[in-house]
């Protein structure tokens, strides 16, 4: 006979995997590392004018400062979440966070635009994977019904960081120095690591993967895994649209300060401050269209798809005109704003589809896979292309130009919602079975033990 503690009816009907209380502080906690992130990495967007000053550089090189986090996040994300599939959540999670804040920290002494590059460097691999780790724990720790509104909310921290990021290092900057900076939002990122170790984890699917004849090589491994990640394309098409957007998000984040900057004669921390008013608007989009596709999914699935290939279209018409149309300096600043609200409304949603349509025991690896696209091909395209725009015919023209990726991303979600219900239902039959196999191992074990004790 089977028996149940009354811990596991209460998670039974509220559809959470542990007691309600410790899901909910797992999700502060994965929110609060989300924020250091992106504190660490956005940073350096309101340091631009000092580093500029100092060393010479082009908006080229500034922009990759900001670039190579993403490569190398996107390099590593794959990889870094297969392991935390195998290994667990918690632990890669830590180790991420002493990474990413260490080497924040050794940005203080770098005394080269070469030695603050590789320090940067190092940001983005202590930073690999956490977006999708974090994303899967979100998506075990509580129900469905909640998923893309926390998954929101968790990329909305992602802009809350930002705008700290921004605004902290441009007040820091000017009254102790830009190296000051890196130092006083890096400690705190250690201490977030280590209450970590504190977050309830769920128990490791182990996903056995049958070989075939020829089935030797690392490669042909790999083949194998990527085909039992998702069977359909919706996975695949997620990616591509994702990309474009970030691509429109990473270029704004970076470059705002220095526009008001240069095109508005703001001092460094009141572009910062102005800039930071944007990111904001990102974070509160990112958690509102999250909570809109929560509902319009409610009957069909793909309905969620559909409002993102709409809401990319109206980012990109708005910030287009923003940067483009004869207005004076309030009613460009608005209608920036409105954008800012927007351009975000892909985070959470898409990362929702994707657990939805991938395999119960590679949802780590099927989240890592959306982050290996959206860093390498959106992220860290966006800084150093509107460098590259910048450097030569202005960065008005490099804000004009990038929001046309939206368009692209409208596409993709569009041709994405065509897929997405079909392969929602393929990995749902993946979830019952492995829960019917899971259900047959408790049996035979309960068989095998002593009657007194079963």
């Amino acid at each position: 006979m089977i028996t149940t503690s009354a811990n596991d009816d209460t998670n039974a009907r509220t559809d959470y995997s542990v007691s309600r209380a410790r899901a909910w502080f797992g999700f502060a906690m994965i929110f609060l590392l989300m924020m250091s992130d992106y504190i660490d990495r956005q940073i350096i967007v309101s340091l631009f004018p000092h580093l500029k000053e100092e060393w010479g550089l082009s908006d080229k090189q500034l922009g990759g400062l900001v670039s190579v986090i993403s490569v190398v996040v996107a390099l590593g994300s794959i990889p870094v979440a297969m392991l935390a599939d195998r290994f667990g959540r918690v632990k890669s999670i830590f180790v991420m966070a002493s990474i990413w804040s260490c080497a924040t920290i050794a940005c203080m002494f770098a005394r080269s635009y070469g030695q603050l590059f590789a320090a940067r460097a190092v940001v983005g691999l202590g930073e690999t994977g956490y977006g999708s780790v974090g994303s899967a724990l979100i998506s075990a720790l509580f129900p469905k019904r909640l998923h893309a509104t926390l998954l929101g909310a968790f990329f909305g921290a992602s802009s809350v960081g930002a705008v700290l990021g921004v605004v902290l290092g441009g007040v820091i900057a000017d009254h102790w120095g830009w190296r000051a900076a890196f130092g006083a939002v890096g400690f705190p990122g250690m201490i977030m690591a280590l209450l970590f170790l504190l977050v309830p984890d769920y128990k490791n699917v182990i996903v056995k993967i049958a070989p075939t004849v020829d089935s030797g090589g690392p490669g042909a491994h790999l083949s194998r895994m990527f085909k039992t990640l998702s069977r359909g394309p919706t996975m695949w098409v997620l990616c591509i649209a994702g990309s474009f957007q970030m691509i429109v998000v990473s270029a704004m984040w970076s470059w705002m300060p220095s526009f008001f900057n240069r095109y508005h004669g703001m001092p460094t921390a009141t572009a910062a401050k102005y800039a930071a008013v944007l990111v904001l608007m990102g974070a509160f989009g990112a958690l509102f269209w999250g909570w809109v596709a929560d509902r319009v999914g409610r009957q069909r699935g793909a309905n969620k798809l559909l409002l993102l290939s709409m809401t990319t279209v109206l980012t990109a018409l708005l910030f287009i005109t923003a940067f483009t149309a004869p207005m004076g300096q309030t009613a460009q600043f608005i209608l920036i704003l409105a954008g800012g609200s927007m351009m975000t409304c892909t985070v959470g949603v898409s990362v929702s589809a994707i657990l939805d349509v991938t395999h119960p025991g590679l949802r780590s690896t099927g989240a890592a896979v959306h982050a290996f696209a959206i860093n390498l091909f959106g992220l860290a395209v966006g800084p150093f292309l509107g460098g590259v725009i910048s450097d030569h015919w202005g960065l008005q023209t490099a804000l004009s130009v990038i929001p046309a990726a939206g368009f692209l991303a409208s596409i993709f979600y569009w041709r994405a919602s065509r897929s997405y219900e079909a392969d929602a239902r393929m990995a749902a039959e993946l979830v019952r079975g492995a829960e019917v196999q899971a259900a047959a191992q408790r049996d035979v074990d309960l068989g095998n033990l002593p009657k007194a004790q079963a």
